[in-house]
Order: structure tokens, then sequence, then C-alpha cells
């Protein structure tokens, strides 16, 4: 799981790039990632976007254009089936 925090500080043109920058992603979605959903704090603070990649290294990847407009964090996480369960 991805958690993006947008920079408060940012001026319309990078705001603009991000927003560039994310629908590119979206629409041509890298190969070797699958995007199983999209959820955006209610106050707007933070999105939530939940991916399986292929390969560590390809998250990095997409990462890095975002890295000078959004602060992330990279969570792995694990499908777990019940109370506990793996």
């Amino acid at each position: 799981m991805i958690v993006n925090l947008t920079r408060k500080d940012l001026s319309q043109e990078e705001m603009s790039e991000l927003i560039r920058l994310a629908s590119g992603f979206y629409e041509n979605m890298p190969s070797g990632i699958t995007l199983h959903g999209d959820w955006a704090a209610s106050d707007g603070s933070r999105t939530f976007a939940l991916l399986e990649a292929d390969d560590p290294a390809l998250v990095e990847q997409i990462q890095e254009p975002f890295r000078p407009y959004v602060d992330m964090e990279v969570v792995p996480v694990e499908r777990v089936t019940g109370w506990g369960k793996r």
C-alpha cells in the first residue's frame, strides 16, 4: 500500500504537473503493476493506493516522478482470511 501526502506548499504550476503525472500513470499503468484500488481520506489530507508489483523495484520506479510533489510511505501488506490468519 502506498500512502501519499501531497505537499501543502505546491505552486499552481507544481499542482498542475502533479495532476498531469497522476493522469498519465492511470492512463498508462506500467507493466508489472496491478492497481487494486485507490482511496482518499475524507479530509483530503492523503490518498491510499493498494497495488501489486511483480518486483518491488517497480514501486520505486513509479514513485520517482512524484517525489517533488508528494511525500510517500510504502507499507507492504498481505491478505488475511480471518483474524490473525494469513
